[in-house]
């Protein structure tokens, strides 16, 4: 069992930055899959990035990709979400998730997230 929290998000204005973090319960984080989701407001809950258990592997959505950064530390059982450039479609509640599925995997399959954070609102103001 993983028990994930993410940190808290906030108000930023368009074009600002904001980091948000997660972390996980339990000695075997290390070995997982950790993924970032998001849901707007009346959407369904989208992809938004995902790094491979030792980092060597991270995925972004096409509307993230080159604003934002994902990265872990295996030895504090945290993700991080790095958010620079940030505009108000990117408004959502962000959650963060864990494929304890595929342990040391090279790779990330985006439906395999089978824990969940609670979720942490962003809002992005113009």
């Amino acid at each position: 069992q993983v028990q994930l929290v993410e940190s808290r998000g906030g108000l930023v204005q368009a074009g600002g930055s904001l980091r948000l973090s997660c972390a996980a319960s339990g000695r075997t984080f290390i070995a997982f899959a950790m993924g970032w989701f998001r849901q707007a407001p009346g959407k369904e809950r989208e992809f938004v990035s995902a790094i491979t258990w030792n980092g060597g592997n991270t995925y972004y959505s096409d509307s993230v990709k080159g604003r934002f950064t994902i990265s872990r530390d295996n030895a504090k059982n945290t993700v991080y979400l790095q958010m620079n450039s940030l505009r108000p479609e990117d408004t959502a509640v962000y959650y963060c998730a864990a494929d304890g599925s595929h342990p040391f995997s090279n790779d990330v399959s985006l439906g395999s997230f089978d824990f969940w954070g609670q979720g942490t609102q962003v809002t992005v103001s113009s």
